[in-house]
């Protein structure tokens, strides 16, 4: 997109590399809304096929922008080219923020669509749920391989329209598929709004506060009797020890008068779920920074590999827009390696069934980054100090690509799992959007750092970041994005470290069997049995 917004709609190149991140940033911040809608009203399997439907409308769209030339600007011939119209820019920015919507929806319900999948009573299936996120991912750079080779070669030989049209096709193809398998799949039925439920513990735990409520002990919360919590088609929740203010939210003030008024109480399974959430938010929080590195993939490492050698061989030109093969093909030798060998052997070594933690693959992801953006800002300085810029290979960039691929495989499977393992029955589409939309702010965020440096330094013009990179001083740039990924690495580690799963601290069986189970009445419940069941 940062080529088609340069050469078709005639934009300067660190606008266009902003508006991508935007428009990134805008795709991945929306999966809160394909969240939201799926666990609150649709389930997962309608929301991917109606956003997958606004996904098609966006791309025919695209398409029509790449071919019908009222659409664009005349072809440059001189300079200055003549600038995009204000009704141009507006249909292709509707098209893109179509797809950006489309995105929204689809992605926070695929992954966790596909391990629902998996029964996690079964011993083989859960096993095998352990692997699936692996091949996710696998499936995911076969499909940018597919982009990056065959689609791009076509674009390049067939023109805009043939780029954008046969994956408009293709997609439409993929929808099908998908309803053809509809009777085959194991489903999730939507269990309300969790925003709501959040915003309920918030709003309970805090009068009650105000009005003195004092936890003293477990005894006083408020659970179910029933074998199920009441939010629907969710597990109970055991008590747990982190966050007690918010168990004030669970407390009973007056026994004669229990009532199923969420606004004046809550259960211990709906706090519990609340805690679950925020338990999370560090760790998101420290993992922004890698998306900032990512973003740099589809802007300014293309734009790098645009003025390079790409030739291979006296008949052979590779298109700047294959380039991240390097990163696609890292994805795909990666993941069954790690699946295969490493996984297994770190297995005999820690006993943990995926070899690593999540948080341990996150970690080594984080670190790999710092590598990868210091190796982009080494060779930017070499290619931009070199006597023939235009003459130094391609190849120079396969160690950036390749470790941004390598930290890509690590941080994003371990992103993937951990924060589906963490989420509670009620909060999986949530709990994988929340990951999501960290690649839409690291986007943004890009674009905040862009425009902060090209304003610092003096402009388009006389910057670090011009529309001439032999002229730029990227690598500068580049050196800014490892110290960023260097501070945030140490803030991880400390993160991680502190963390406390949604298990810790969980209260003892005698601790629990004090737990008062209400309906209608105010009575303690001893028996051990209904701990157990809420525990499993």
């Amino acid at each position: 997109m940062v080529t088609y917004l340069v050469s078709e709609m005639h934009q300067s190149l660190p606008d266009a590399a902003t508006h991508v991140n935007d428009w990134i940033g805008a795709a991945y911040v929306l999966t809160l809304l394909g969240a939201f809608l799926a666990d609150a009203y649709f389930g997962r399997f309608l929301t991917i096929i109606i956003f997958s439907s606004i996904y098609l409308v966006g791309m025919i769209l695209l398409t029509l922008s790449a071919s019908i030339d009222s659409l664009r600007p005349p072809q440059c011939t001189k300079k200055p080219c003549p600038p995009s119209t204000n009704s141009q820019i507006s249909f292709l920015y509707g098209a893109l923020y179509l797809i950006a919507l489309g995105t929204g929806g689809i992605k926070p319900c695929v992954s966790t669509f596909g391990a629902d999948q998996f029964d996690e009573s079964d011993k083989k299936e859960s096993e095998k749920k352990y692997a699936f996120f692996n091949w996710f991912f696998f499936a995911i750079n076969m499909g940018a391989l597919l982009g990056i080779t065959l689609m791009v070669y076509v674009q390049q030989e067939k023109g805009w329209t043939w780029g954008f049209g046969v994956p408009t096709i293709v997609l439409f193809a993929s929808i099908v598929v998908l309803i053809v398998g509809f009777n085959k799949y194991r489903y999730q039925k939507p269990m309300g709004s969790a925003f709501t439920r959040f915003i309920q513990v918030i709003v309970v735990s805090i009068s009650n506060h105000f009005r003195g409520v004092v936890v003293r002990n477990e005894s006083v919360l408020y659970e179910m009797k029933t074998k199920e919590s009441d939010i629907f088609g969710a597990r109970k929740l055991p008590h747990t020890k982190q966050y007690r203010f918010l168990d004030k939210a669970a407390v009973v003030t007056d026994p004669e008068t229990i009532t199923n008024n969420k606004w004046k109480l809550c259960t211990v399974t709906q706090v519990e779920e609340f805690k679950s959430f925020i338990r999370i938010l560090p760790v998101w929080g420290s993992t922004i920074a890698l998306s900032i590195s990512f973003a740099q993939l589809s802007t300014f490492f293309l734009t790098q590999a645009n003025i390079m050698d790409r030739k291979l061989g006296p008949h052979f030109t590779i298109p700047a827009g294959s380039v991240p093969i390097f990163t696609a093909l890292n994805g795909l030798l990666l993941v069954p390696t790690y699946e295969r060998l490493i996984v297994p052997y770190l297995r005999t070594k820690t006993g943990h069934q995926r070899g690593i933690t999540s948080l341990q693959r996150i970690g080594v992801g984080l670190f790999v980054s710092i590598f990868a953006l210091m190796s982009a800002a080494l060779i930017e300085r070499m290619r931009r100090s070199h006597s023939n810029p235009k003459g130094l290979s391609i190849f120079w960039l396969f160690p950036q690509f390749f470790l941004v691929g390598t930290a890509e495989v690590f941080s994003y499977v371990g992103q993937l799992e951990f924060f589906y393992d963490e989420a509670t029955d009620g909060t999986r589409s949530i709990s994988s959007a929340l990951f999501l939309s960290e690649i839409g702010i690291g986007s943004w965020l890009s674009s905040a750092i862009v425009k902060i440096v090209e304003s610092a330094t003096g402009g388009v013009e006389e910057g670090w970041i011009r529309n001439n990179l032999n002229n730029s001083k990227l690598d500068y740039f580049y050196w800014i994005l490892t110290g960023i990924n260097g501070v945030n690495f140490l803030v991880y580690l400390i993160v991680a470290w502190r963390y406390k799963g949604r298990n810790y601290g969980r209260g003892s069986v005698r601790d629990e069997s004090n737990l008062i189970e209400l309906d209608g009445q105010f009575k303690k419940e001893n028996d051990t049995r209904e701990f157990h069941s809420m525990a499993s």
